[in-house]
């Protein structure tokens, strides 16, 4: 419901700026609000969870979420709805912070990439099935039931999650909070992805700048606090292994690849080639419905296999996915031959995926869990946001058609960069098969 909560309200929106009486820029906000609370608090609640427990964390992240759900559905004001989209980010923040640790504590070691994948399937369908339910239940009922549809499902994840979730694994001794890395952390995530997603949306360009400069010179101080830390919030001390950082590296490079094509397609679709609305997001779906597919099969098949060869070879199967969609031809296109290359696009972005998360989880000590899933999370909306500010920058210098073919030419260097990155890791990982 976290991940479905980002695409969900998107259809909603002309609906609820009418019953607002708010122009569209300020509706946009419903969801700007939402994603922002999750990028600066994904890793001050990740320290949370490894230093108290991961468990907690997500009970108390699920208990706020469906609360605000609630507080969304009953909102009688712009004000209130601001209030209680941030509130719920905050508790899908609390979610997705502890996600991956909390997967690695459940999975034995030699099958922990099964849920690794599970987890990756339950995020495409989410994305996937975002805008088809929402059409559904805006179909039959006012856009209120988008947010109480989660009040169930939230209370039933609360107490199946009290009842079996995992607690931390025992420590030598705790450490405190650190809570001057926490405001700092909200400082730089918040004005820094504030400023790109105006500036995406032609916002004031001095503001804009202003607003980066000054959460990259906090976050100079920021990473220099983080250096003498025993468990620094940014983990700094993971990037340090090899294998995390690369393999975080590879992910921003993947997503950016992945929000290039997926955002510049459809205009391809509707305004190039001419089909309709309905048709160009049918068009769209077997790309998630691919990757659904595939993660699970990546994931039993790098139990016995190099999970850096996979993960390259996934990249380059995405590659061919996007070199085909640049030769298509302009004219005379029929839906089959989109949708199996864009089936191509999500086999290959499955087959990365899941053996890129089972390399970064298991490159990091167990205590550290908490802080790697979280800025694998972070790592997945750096890129996903970049790759929405690189598209829009194109659009707004070049004409449409043009503007389409210079994004997949771009996803198409990306997804290279990063099966580049995913083949340095190959002979580290053959050479360290007991970690592994």
């Amino acid at each position: 419901m976290t991940v479905l909560d980002v695409t969900l309200v998107n259809v909603a929106l002309p609906v609820m700026a009418e019953k607002f009486s708010i122009s569209d820029s300020y509706a946009v906000w419903i969801v700007t609000i939402y994603q922002l609370a999750i990028t600066m608090l994904l890793l001050p609640l990740s320290s949370v969870g490894d230093l108290f427990s991961y468990r907690r964390n997500f009970l108390i992240g699920v208990a706020v979420f469906t609360l605000s759900s609630a507080l969304c559905a009953a909102s009688t004001s712009f004000s209130m709805i601001l209030f209680s989209r941030a509130l719920q980010g905050v508790g899908a923040a609390c979610v997705m912070s502890v996600n991956i640790a909390l997967t690695r504590l459940i999975y034995p070691r030699h099958i922990l990439g099964r849920g690794l994948a599970l987890n990756a399937m339950v995020i495409a369908i989410a994305t996937a099935a975002g805008p088809t339910i929402a059409g559904c239940i805006l179909s039959v009922a006012s856009w209120h039931w988008l947010f109480l549809i989660n009040v169930p499902f939230g209370i039933a994840a609360f107490f199946i999650g009290k009842k079996l979730l995992p607690a931390n694994p025992p420590k030598e001794h705790k450490l405190k909070f650190d809570w001057i890395s926490g405001i700092e952390n909200t400082i730089v995530f918040g004005l820094i992805f504030y400023s790109l997603g105006s500036f995406a949306r032609k916002g004031d360009l001095f503001t804009n700048a202003c607003l980066i400069c000054v959460g990259i010179i906090v976050g100079i101080f920021y990473v220099r606090r983080q250096l003498d830390k025993e468990a620094p919030m940014l983990p700094v001390d993971l990037f340090r292994i090899r294998l995390y950082s690369l393999s975080i590296a590879t992910s921003i490079c993947s997503f950016i690849a992945q929000n290039l094509a997926m955002i510049s397609l459809p205009f391809l679709f509707f305004n190039s080639l001419g089909f309709s609305e309905i048709t160009t997001g049918l068009l769209m779906t077997p790309w998630p419905l691919a990757t659904m597919i595939v993660s699970p099969i990546a994931a039993k098949f790098v139990e016995k296999h190099n999970p850096g060869i996979t993960a390259a070879f996934g990249m380059g199967v995405y590659a061919i996915g996007i070199s085909l969609m640049l030769l298509l031809p302009h004219s005379d296109v029929s839906e089959l031959n989109i949708a199996w290359r864009m089936a191509l696009c999500g086999i290959g972005f499955g087959l990365f995926q899941t053996p890129n998360n089972i390399v970064m989880v298991i490159a990091t000590p167990i205590q550290r869990t908490g802080g790697a899933g979280g800025m694998q999370s972070t790592a997945r909306l750096v890129g996903q946001t970049l790759g929405a500010t690189f598209v829009t920058l194109i659009f707004a210098i070049s004409s449409a058609v043009l503007s389409v073919r210079i994004c997949l030419c771009l996803a198409l260097g990306m997804a290279l960069v990063a099966g580049i990155l995913s083949l340095t890791r190959a002979s580290r990982l053959q050479a360290d098969d007991r970690k592994l």
